[in-house]
């Protein structure tokens, strides 16, 4: 393999508020060394099926995690198996939903918080965090910084050739503050000032990187619907391809086959929707 990327998810960032506080990225996209498109969250616009949308490549109604209370095993091909049966690495540093969709259900605690499994034919390198006693007061999130630095451990100890990052916090802030205050401002912010300490690092090791989110938010710090505010977000991608106008809307469902053609990977007869970026 290659090429090699790394694939950053902010949960529950709706399209305005990227392009208005995320001036580090949105400085990369003036200076010509990023993109960023708009694109749009399949339906329902919820956590769990956007999260197995952006890695199946197809609609909840087809991979079947159609809730947040729809968690278990996704039996379809994926970009993780995809990259596993080429004979690439993973990684994941995400909420453990993801080891559960992609790795094995149900998620244990003890077993499942942290693994290192050159065998498997999907996740190798493992490290989860479950949001245990999550409520509209407390976040239980970690620090966002924590969790990059762990990717670029993972990516310099193990040679990734596909790593993900999933983070709650800005999703978690929106539900508890909604999207128009004082605290939403500066949690964007924040989170922007943490990637600029690590992207030129990833970039530095040869990666090519798309921070995007899974779905947007209302101002009232709500998803899973149908207006623009809770379906779309920005795509940010770093890296030498060729994509589409910057005025194009990107379908959610291209994602997976995007990011397996980057990698010079075959790409599932079951994901059908076409790649962005050449």
């Amino acid at each position: 393999m290659d090429k090699k990327l790394l694939l950053i998810i902010l949960d529950g960032v709706p399209y305005a508020n990227w392009r208005r506080f995320f001036g580090g990225l949105e400085g990369w996209v003036k200076a010509g060394d990023a993109r960023v498109w708009r694109m749009r969250a399949s339906l329902p616009s919820m956590s769990g099926p956007c999260y197995a949308s952006i890695h199946t490549g197809l609609p909840p109604q087809s991979h079947g995690v159609l809730t947040n209370a729809h968690i278990h095993r996704v039996q379809k091909p994926d970009i993780f198996s995809a990259v596993r049966a080429a004979g690439g690495v993973t990684g994941a540093v995400t909420h453990s939903w993801w080891s559960e969709f992609f790795n094995r259900a149900p998620f244990d605690m003890v077993r499942d918080i942290e693994y290192d499994e050159p065998e498997s034919p999907s996740i190798n390198h493992g490290r989860f965090h479950t949001m245990t006693g999550y409520d509209h007061k407390n976040q239980a999130t970690p620090c966002d910084a924590d969790l990059f630095a762990t990717l670029t451990s993972l990516s310099a100890r193990f040679g990734l050739d596909y790593g993900i990052l999933h983070t709650c916090t800005l999703d978690s802030m929106g539900h508890r503050f909604g999207h128009d205050c004082i605290e939403m401002d500066h949690a964007c912010a924040l989170m922007d000032a943490m990637l600029a300490g690590f992207l030129p690092k990833w970039l530095e090791m040869g990666y090519e990187v798309i921070v995007t989110a899974d779905h947007g938010q209302s101002l009232r710090g709500h998803h899973g619907g149908t207006d623009e505010a809770q379906t779309d977000f920005a795509l940010y991608y770093f890296g030498p391809a060729e994509g589409p106008a910057k005025d194009t809307l990107l379908d959610q469902l291209q994602l997976a086959p995007t990011v397996l053609s980057r990698l010079g990977v075959a790409i599932p007869e079951t994901m059908k929707a076409a790649p962005f970026l050449r």
